[in-house]
């Protein structure tokens, strides 16, 4: 019998998980990589950060996804070696070190956060990229409005409950809202102290506007609905430092705060430099119309990671539409080379943007053409993250945390829920009085 040819996908986001599902019950033997046993639904981590929702309910095991797919397999593990010469990814499980053979190699390992060479950003921030990161900042949110409920030092509360969010794009609205929602609708009937003093959210963008792949009039829409909302928006100032206690911004201003949210943008996953070739700006992976990563036979790259130009020169963004888009069609060129037909290249069907700013408020532009604002943009956004979602228990939980915190003004998940560590004691989540230890996380 002749051997099928294998096919190894690098990670379970968007982009290899599209393109595993279109290779479901093909002629092909399909592997499919990934650190963890989950694919996250990302655009609602928030979510999880502000207590809306559980991290179940955005997760869904891999396993389970294509449990009745007899082709496809999933080993959980990291990639620490790509050799395009023999063929063979080395992967690190935690059984042993593996080397996995492919024939066809198609690269989806997304992005980071980019830290715009702040060297203590990492120290000193929260980002927005995994499950943990937002069971962590939930966690420190939650245990800073405890420590803030006893202390007696009127500044060091003041900036316990100061939140400052980075970056103007959809995350950062999305996060900035839903906080002083979570502040407003919640946390202000829990915490006596907060009936004499208000919790402040701050959002600093460096651009002097939001959301820049807008139109104009959105962009003016979605800061008049941050601002009614009670979010503090400084545009224009990047942050120039950042400390455990303060961020200190590029026109000098300090802002007293302990929680410092990073969603200032990404860059791609340093999993490029494996595949040895010269990279473009961020990191990414210069590819081919049929997203070939050129010379190298059989390899392709999506996603966050693959840099290709449109038809007016400019790379396509780093969204969830694209990965998925550019997955499909990895998947299928793949199956068109092995037929000895030929591929195809890449044509972006571009559906639009949106983002959610809180209740009823939300910036839409469907199909690049139609704008929406308000309650029927919030509806719109609902819908699709809804239809988005994998399994049907997962929709099903998350129709009824948004229809329960839309009539009760109530978010239920405020657990501190703390990880033993590897020594299976608790991780040290102290924050006493400023004249002692700052907070740690």
């Amino acid at each position: 019998m002749q051997k099928r040819p294998r096919i190894v996908i690098i990670g379970a986001g968007f982009g290899g998980l599209y393109a595993a599902r279109t290779l479901e019950q093909k002629a092909v033997d399909v592997l499919l990589i990934d650190r963890q046993n989950y694919h996250t639904f990302t655009p609602l981590l928030y979510q999880v950060a502000t207590a809306g929702l559980e991290p179940e309910e955005i997760g869904y095991p891999v396993r389970g996804i294509f449990r009745a797919k007899s082709n496809i397999a999933f080993l959980m593990g990291e990639v620490i070696g790509v050799n395009t010469a023999e063929k063979y990814v080395e992967v690190i499980t935690s059984e042993r070190t593996r080397h996995e053979h492919y024939d066809y190699l198609i690269v989806a390992a997304g992005s980071v956060t980019n830290d715009f060479n702040l060297p203590t950003l990492a120290r000193d921030s929260f980002e927005l990229k995994t499950l943990p990161d937002a069971i962590a900042l939930r966690n420190h949110i939650l245990r800073s409005f405890e420590t803030a409920a006893w202390t007696d030092d009127e500044d060091y509360r003041r900036a316990l409950i100061t939140l400052v969010v980075v970056g103007g794009g959809a995350t950062g609205l999305e996060t900035a809202g839903a906080l002083v929602e979570l502040f407003k609708n919640v946390l202000s009937k829990e915490y006596p102290f907060l009936r004499d003093i208000t919790p402040r959210v701050v959002l600093v963008e460096a651009t002097d506007r939001l959301l820049i792949p807008y139109p104009k009039s959105l962009q003016a829409a979605a800061l008049r609905q941050l601002k009614s909302l009670g979010v503090e928006v400084i545009l224009g100032s990047p942050v120039k430092a950042t400390a455990p206690d303060h961020v200190t911004l590029s026109d000098d201003r300090v802002i007293p705060t302990y929680t410092l949210i990073w969603a200032a943008g990404v860059k791609a996953s340093p999993m490029g430099a494996l595949l040895d070739l010269p990279l473009n700006r961020g990191g990414r992976v210069p590819v081919t119309a049929t997203l070939e990563a050129a010379p190298l036979d059989g390899v392709y790259v999506i996603g966050d990671m693959a840099y290709l130009e449109d038809a007016s020169g400019h790379p396509y963004p780093m969204l969830i539409p694209v990965a998925k888009q550019q997955g499909i069609l990895a998947a299928k060129n793949i199956l068109r080379r092995i037929e000895g037909r030929n591929q195809e290249a890449f044509r972006y069907a571009d559906r639009g943007i949106m983002a959610t700013i809180g209740r009823s408020r939300a910036v839409a532009w469907i199909f690049n053409k139609v704008e929406l604002t308000g309650y029927l943009a919030w509806l719109s956004w609902l819908g699709l993250h809804l239809i988005a979602l994998l399994g049907f228990r997962n929709r099903l939980n998350v129709f009824i945390n948004w229809v329960w915190n839309y009539f009760t003004y109530d978010h239920s998940v405020r657990l501190i829920v703390e990880v033993p560590d590897e020594t299976g004691g608790i991780p040290a989540m102290v924050m006493d009085e400023p004249e002692t230890d700052l907070i740690t996380r």
